[in-house]
């Protein structure tokens, strides 16, 4: 760490330009909302889905109040799903939205609306982007998201059924990876315009779900063309959930410039595979840490994972909305109060 004091927004992209910066950023890769954020918001859950505005306030909270360095507006991993003609339930105000049913079809059927960046759970995202780079400009790291092919491929075509063409029908998957490409590519480039600095691309291919080998064989080859579409636009974090240390030196390959990893991987250990080629973000366990933990337990987790070469700290995945806002705030005093060994 050196120098004066840097904004948040300088604090972040330091950390993306390999340069040094006055002390640890704290960002939030994926959803920072809770109960809480949205009383002091009067903005709930499911309206902060798909209105611009309510988006925007909610987001906000997570540097006016809790004090991190980045906003995060998109809260759930459903808005391309819903926009390409998934049913929703979108949720109360404590949990999180859900598809309930599928449109299916086939791999060539698929077909990107023309106007899929007008369409409402798309639009809000894009409508709170620009508002928050609007309220906050230089002084903030704007964070935008999409949902990788792997990911919108569950929600589309259904779990299990994808999964088991994986098996069964690999060309069926390679078509339906190659055309689901287009969708966060082009959500992507929208929010990278609309004033996002950061991209997070979820794309769930934990060890919980596929093995090190499919990843490389169907995946790997699609995230690679996307970053290489995506370099000039800004820098991109790869989000998956559950255990991963299998395939991080894959994931490495990939183009992405840094990772967001969760508590189920040992800082350290992925410290040691990343190196210098993927920068690390995460990995505060949010059910046993941030729901149920106590101050020293945050702070003892942020230090852990800080020692073991964690350079940005976020909570390592969507947070309980039950999550007190007291807990987050302890994520950033533990990591201004954090010395470099």
């Amino acid at each position: 760490m050196a120098g004066p004091e840097m904004s948040p927004r300088e604090r972040v992209l330091a950390v993306f330009n390999r340069k040094p910066c006055d002390r640890v950023p704290v960002i939030n890769p994926t959803s920072l909302a809770t109960l809480e954020s949205m009383r002091l918001a009067n903005a709930y859950f499911p309206n902060a889905h798909l209105q611009g505005d309510a988006m925007a306030a909610l987001a906000a909270v997570g540097h006016d109040t809790l004090g991190f360095d980045s906003v995060t507006p998109y809260f759930s991993v459903h808005a391309e799903a819903a926009a390409l003609g998934c049913c929703m339930d979108w949720g109360k105000p404590d949990s999180l939205p859900r598809v309930l049913e599928s449109p299916g079809g086939e791999p060539d059927d698929f077909v990107l609306p023309p106007n899929f960046l007008d369409r409402k759970p798309v639009k809000t995202v894009l409508q709170a982007i620009k508002a928050l780079k609007k309220k906050y400009g230089a002084k903030v790291a704007v964070i935008g998201k999409v949902i990788g092919p792997w990911t919108l491929a569950y929600h589309l075509y259904g779990t299990a059924d994808f999964l088991l063409s994986v098996v069964l029908e690999p060309e069926k998957v390679h078509r339906y990876l190659r055309n689901l490409a287009k969708v966060p590519l082009l959500f992507a480039q929208a929010q990278f315009e609309a004033g996002a600095d950061i991209l997070t691309w979820a794309d769930h291919v934990t060890a919980d779900l596929i093995s090190a080998k499919s990843y490389e064989e169907f995946l790997l080859p699609v995230h690679q063309h996307c970053n290489k579409q995506l370099v000039k636009a800004g820098p991109v974090i790869l989000h998956v959930c559950g255990p991963v240390i299998d395939r991080l030196d894959l994931f490495c390959q990939a183009g992405f410039e840094a990772f967001h990893l969760d508590s189920r991987n040992d800082a350290s250990v992925a410290a040691g595979i990343a190196g210098e080629r993927l920068i690390l973000a995460g990995n505060i366990n949010n059910p046993a840490t941030l729901l149920g933990g106590t101050a020293a337990d945050i702070k003892e987790a942020v230090h852990y994972a800080l020692d073991g070469g964690i350079q940005l700290i976020a909570p390592e995945c969507a947070l309980p909305c039950r999550v007190a806002n007291r807990n987050l705030m302890e994520i950033v005093r533990a990591a201004h109060c954090w010395k470099a060994v």
